[in-house]
């Protein structure tokens, strides 16, 4: 304990958790504390230091979001390896390629299943809006907000929400925060306050969204893999697991694209119910986008509301730079944050949730999705159609919504292959081996992703051609 001499001062403006942090990423950034020490566990340093344990829980995830420690589970913290950090200012400058270098380069289709077509961005009306918002010369758009977001955003959400995915909740249930690793370790921490103990592991699909796995084990939690059949995450096999939490994806499995039937989310709702202390995660995060039958309803109205823990985001439905998600708390979770960490701010710009609630009340959002479906809509069948006129020799797999498509190789070529003549042809497509975590063993082996959102369907064509050559 003697290596973690904080001295706090209670009247400072700065918050106890932050000068905590700031003391010991000093010490780190220093050398004073090693690689590899293990700090005080935070009950034992909240004790020490006469604070709260969630002041020092705090500390310890803004040090592990910044990567100075790691979280083991059942160990500890420890201090990570970051010796490049002390001597950033002696880094040889990266050398500029020479122009005729860059000519010779051969362009890349690039099938990323990240981007979005940032083409069709209204930029016009967010310029409109942002003057209108600012013309207003109201000075409460740089005070600070409240913590759970602006109230009338909260509130324009939760209509669009009942409206839309079949989500029912209250404003006041909805957190705003500057991305979803935000908010999920936020929520870490009211389940902390909850009971600790009955959280320390959760279940999740494999493959997976790697970083909201990456997110959950830096809180300390254990993450135990349920099996997926055709339907998604089996509530057989989840009953075998000793959990309280199940993070998933049930409109649009990331990155398989199985949308769960409605039989099995009542079997994951039947699960959850069946002790106080479960909880589902939902995460619907490109729902909006779905080419065969209506959208399926959010699994959060489906059942019980109570059970449901639903995240959202604006990210691939308006632009990743808005870094804008929102999270619908039970009302008992609602009740721990609001009396436990109600003094957490807001981590989104007043200005921009200003600006998204005007683009959504004055139904600019819903114009701007109808024309996103329809371009996306129109670039996925152009990719389903030329894949099927070259004849590639593969199973097309989660083709029915999202922004992106798998490919099951069936001319024997692995997935590592696959790639790597793909490339050789210009082409870069992905491992779904990317999204298997801890090389857990899947029914998914030569199988890469195609995501075509940020290409032109003259791109599209071009790649699959170039696919083509490369894979017979």
């Amino acid at each position: 304990m003697n290596e973690l001499t904080i001295h706090l001062e209670p009247k400072s403006r700065t918050p106890m958790y932050e000068q905590i942090y700031l003391y010991i990423k000093k010490e780190i950034k220093e050398g004073k504390l090693a690689t590899k020490s293990r700090l005080p566990s935070a009950r034992s340093l909240a004790s020490y230091l006469g604070v709260s344990r969630t002041t020092v829980d705090m500390a310890y995830m803004q040090l592990v979001s910044e990567g100075y420690i790691v979280s083991e589970p059942a160990r500890g913290y420890f201090v990570a390896e970051i010796s490049g950090l002390y001597h950033l200012d002696h880094l040889p400058k990266p050398a500029v390629p020479s122009k005729n270098k860059a000519k010779e380069e051969k362009p890349l289709v690039d099938f990323s299943p990240r981007g979005v077509d940032l083409r069709y961005f209204p930029y016009s009306t967010w310029r409109k809006l942002s003057k209108e918002i600012l013309n207003l010369e109201n000075g409460s758009l740089f005070k600070h907000g409240h913590p759970q977001g602006d109230s009338a955003l909260r509130g324009t959400i939760a209509s669009y929400l009942f409206e839309s995915r079949g989500v029912y909740c209250e404003a006041d249930q909805i957190v705003l925060g500057a991305g979803q690793e935000y908010l999920l370790l936020l929520l870490s921490q009211i389940l902390n306050e909850k009971n600790g103990q009955a959280y320390r592991r959760i279940a999740m699909e494999n493959p997976t969204y790697p970083q909201a796995y990456r997110v959950l084990r830096e809180t300390g939690m254990e993450v135990a893999f349920v099996p997926m059949d055709a339907r998604g995450m089996q509530a057989a096999e989840l009953e075998k697991q000793p959990v309280n939490l199940a993070y998933v994806m049930p409109s649009h499995q990331f990155p398989t694209g199985i949308i769960m039937p409605i039989s099995r989310r009542m079997e994951l709702l039947a699960w959850a119910d069946q002790a106080p202390e479960r909880y589902l995660i939902e995460d619907d995060y490109d729902s909006e986008f779905r080419y065969v039958g209506k959208p399926i309803p959010a699994l959060q109205g489906t059942g019980s509301h109570d059970k449901v823990i639903y995240f959202g985001t604006f990210s691939k439905s308006i632009a990743p730079a808005i870094r804008m998600a929102y999270m619908v708390l039970p009302r008992e979770l609602l009740e721990i944050y609001q009396s436990k960490l109600g003094f957490y701010a807001s981590t989104v710009s007043g200005l921009d949730q200003k600006l998204v609630n005007a683009f959504l009340e004055g139904g600019y959002y819903e114009r701007h999705l109808n024309k996103m479906r329809a371009v996306y809509k129109a670039k996925h069948e152009t990719l389903l159609n030329s894949l099927r006129e070259q004849n590639l020799p593969v199973q097309i797999l989660g083709e029915r919504g999202g922004l992106h498509i798998l490919l099951r190789m069936k001319n024997g070529m692995s997935e590592s292959e696959a790639i790597a003549c793909a490339l050789q042809k210009g082409v870069r497509v992905y491992p779904i081996s990317d999204y298997c975590m801890e090389n857990q063993a899947v029914p998914w082996e030569s199988t890469i992703l195609l995501g075509y959102a940020a290409l032109s369907e003259t791109e599209i064509r071009k790649g699959v051609a170039l696919l083509a050559e490369a894979l017979k």
